[in-house]
């Protein structure tokens, strides 16, 4: 186990609704974290894309509805955001969105063959903007290698955060890495986030990272 993880656990109000989703829909939409590698989860041969912390699932399900042709496996922790976007997959019918209820740096590590990726979305991750809780970014340079190692050549990296310290922090994490190589633009369009919104309304300036797999 690695003795510091990115999150917290919160005790957040699971509402019925998500309870059901929970317990109904998570063996249909869900894949069990097993520690062996996946295979062909969606039972067909398309791009795989992986999105670590895909909070309500807002911008999860945009994004797999806007690109059919497209498998998004998404990974999050929190029990409600789990039901919410579970209940968004069965009422949009989306038959290539899964989601895994697991730290996402275990799923990368032992569920994700490498190579195997098109993209990584690392959508306004938990900033930890306390000194003394930088340890605690999910971005560091271990990441930046195992994130690279799952990508295919020519896969992209897309980041975003409303932080300005932890963007630097981030394109100086992916920037050293030497799998990795700064690009203009992601692999599919970002639809807005309630992060970004509240970022903007804080008057936080949004940083969109683009980096790809050399």
């Amino acid at each position: 186990m690695r003795p510091i993880r990115s999150y917290v656990l919160r005790q957040s109000r699971t509402t019925s609704a998500q309870q059901r989703a929970l317990k109904e829909l998570f063996p249909k939409y869900g894949l069990p974290f097993t520690g062996e590698p996946l295979e062909n989860p969606f039972g067909r041969k398309a791009p795989l894309v992986l999105e670590i912390g895909s909070g309500m699932g807002e911008t999860t399900a945009a994004i797999a509805q806007a690109r059919p042709d497209v498998d998004f496996i998404a990974v999050e922790v929190h029990g409600p955001g789990v039901g919410s976007l579970l209940n968004r997959i069965e009422s949009e019918k989306l038959s290539n969105l899964k989601i895994v209820r697991h730290d996402a740096v275990e799923v990368l590590e032992r569920m994700i063959p490498d190579g195997a990726l098109a993209a990584i979305h690392l959508f306004f991750p938990d900033p930890w903007p306390k000194k003394r809780h930088h340890k605690r970014r999910l971005v560091q340079p271990e990441f930046a290698a195992l994130a690279a190692r799952k990508l295919a050549p020519g896969g992209t990296l897309h980041a975003a955060t409303d932080w300005p310290d932890y963007a630097e922090h981030m394109v100086a994490a992916f920037s050293k890495d030497p799998q990795l190589e700064a690009a203009s633009r992601g692999y599919v369009e970002r639809p807005a986030t309630k992060f970004e919104t509240r970022g903007k309304r804080l008057g936080h300036s949004i940083r969109d990272l683009y980096f790809r797999r050399r």
